[in-house]
Parts: C-alpha cells; structure tokens; sequence
C-alpha cells in the first residue's frame, strides 16, 4: 500500500531534505525512524520538494511503499487507528525538530512530487527594529532598511504566470526553469513582520529565495519595480539578485487533485516544458 506522510521540521539543524552520507538531514532522519517503526531493513520516501539547508517546513509531504499489514503490524496492541498509531510511534522516536502530523493511506497514483498541483512558501522580513523578535530570529530575517510593500507588490505582479525563471534559478542538467507564479503577494502580519506568499506549481533550486531577493532591491528603493521583470526576460543569472538567507523560508503548503485526478496530474507533471520565443 502507499502511505502519505504529513510533516513539520525545523531546518535550523538540518543540511537540507535530502538524505546525504555523514550529514544529519530531514530524510535521513525519518527513514531511520520509520524503519524502526516499520521493522524493516530500510526505507524510501519521495518528497513534495527537497528543501535547501536551513530551509523549514510546516506542510511538508512525502510518500512511501509498505506492505499492506505494515500499520497494522506497526501499530501493535494499540486500540486506536493504526496509522494514528504508527504516527505517534514515529514521534517518540523523532528528534524535537521533526514531527509527523498525519500519516494515511492513499491511491497508488498519489506522488508526494509529481502529483503536487501547486507549494505554497512564505518569506519573513522584520524591517522595522519594534518587529525584530530574537524568540523568532531564526525564521525572520532582520532587514537594515524600511520597504514598500506597494512597490515590491506591483514588482512581484509582473512575474505572474509561466515564464523560464532561468534567471532566478541555479540550473540543473537535464532539468527545466519553466515554471507557472500562481501568487506572489506582500502583507504585514499582526506584528508588522512583512510576509511574502509565493505559490507556484513548483520550484527550480535557489527560485524563491532569488525572487526575494530582487523584490526587496525594489522595496527599499535601491532599483525600480520593473527591474524584476527585466531580469527574468534577459534569462541568464544576474550577479545583482542576491539570493536571501534559508532561515527566513518556510514550506507552508502543498495542494493536490481529487483522488480520481492523480494519475492525470502526475502525466502531465513529467512533461518536460518550454516556454516558445516571442
């Protein structure tokens, strides 16, 4: 049967998602645990998105193959639900920086990745020194400078859509930069921490923090809020985008068709695409 697991973690203490030989990551934490759990030799999940070092997560999402009496094995002579069960189990063994929150059975067309219709990530800038909270340091970034939220929204308006954000992107062989920018919206929070959602059907590595990056060179002034726009038709790394701390980047969310819709999203998901030349 296929299981989804719903997570959480901090990235603070981590190398990233994925699993790496002598480095404590995200993966490498929860495979070790869910084996145990599981009473197998090993264990391997697939991921909405591989997460960069220091990156966190409150809607991580990832699946994994189990026998079909795997949670009912695993949950022993617990009364509860057996995945409930299983869940609880892998908690006790998780480090503090880790938690499972749901764990369920799904289709077998389900994948954490490619079934993924859209992520959902959140950037946090404290840019006033009354919002700068050191209980919160390490998932706000302090920002020196006052910004326009106005500006970097009218900026961040214009790389709406699908595009080849190669500009915004460390690039991959073999893999593409086109991606569809369904929202990417500024507010402040109840505290006056200014807060970016940025939604996309996926993202390329380094894509969000980049975009952060020259959204804030437009909210303190420094370049026009066209310059965004003009760097993602040029195409090609800009030395001038700088890419913004991990720390202040969270995984909030991940959406997924109807259950009768999987298999269709995931087809379409691994279509190589491009974006044809005006």
């Amino acid at each position: 049967m296929r299981v989804r697991v719903d997570l959480a973690y901090d990235g603070a203490g981590f190398h990233g998602w994925a699993r790496q030989p002598g480095l404590r990551t995200v993966q490498g934490e929860l495979e070790t645990a869910l084996a145990t759990v599981l009473r197998v030799p090993e264990v391997s999940v697939t991921c909405a998105g591989r997460t960069d070092t220091g990156v966190h997560a409150r809607g991580q999402v990832c699946h994994l193959d189990v026998a079909d009496d795997a949670l009912t094995g695993a949950a022993g002579r617990s009364t509860g639900a057996p995945a409930r069960a299983v869940a609880t189990r892998l908690n006790g063994l998780l480090p503090a920086d880790v938690r499972v929150r749901a764990l369920r059975g799904v289709p077998d067309d389900f994948d954490a990745r490619v079934s993924a219709l859209w992520r959902r990530y959140a950037y946090r800038v404290a840019d006033d020194p009354g919002t700068v909270d050191p209980l919160t340091r390490g998932h706000v970034l302090s920002w020196r400078h006052p910004l326009d939220l106005e500006a970097m929204n009218l900026a961040g308006g214009a790389l709406l859509g699908e595009h080849d954000f190669a500009a915004f992107c460390k690039r991959r062989e073999g893999a593409t930069t086109v991606r569809t920018l369904l929202d990417l919206q500024w507010a402040r929070d109840a505290s006056g921490v200014a807060v970016a959602t940025v939604r996309a059907d996926a993202f390329c590595h380094h894509m969000v923090r980049s975009l952060m990056g020259a959204l804030l060179a437009a909210g303190e002034g420094r370049r026009p809020p066209d310059w965004p726009a003009g760097v993602l038709r040029a195409g090609v790394r800009d030395s001038a985008v700088p890419v913004l701390p991990a720390h202040a980047l969270t995984l909030e969310e991940v959406g997924y068709p109807a259950d009768d819709e999987l298999g269709a999203r995931a087809e379409a998901s691994r279509r190589m695409r491009s974006v044809e030349a005006p």
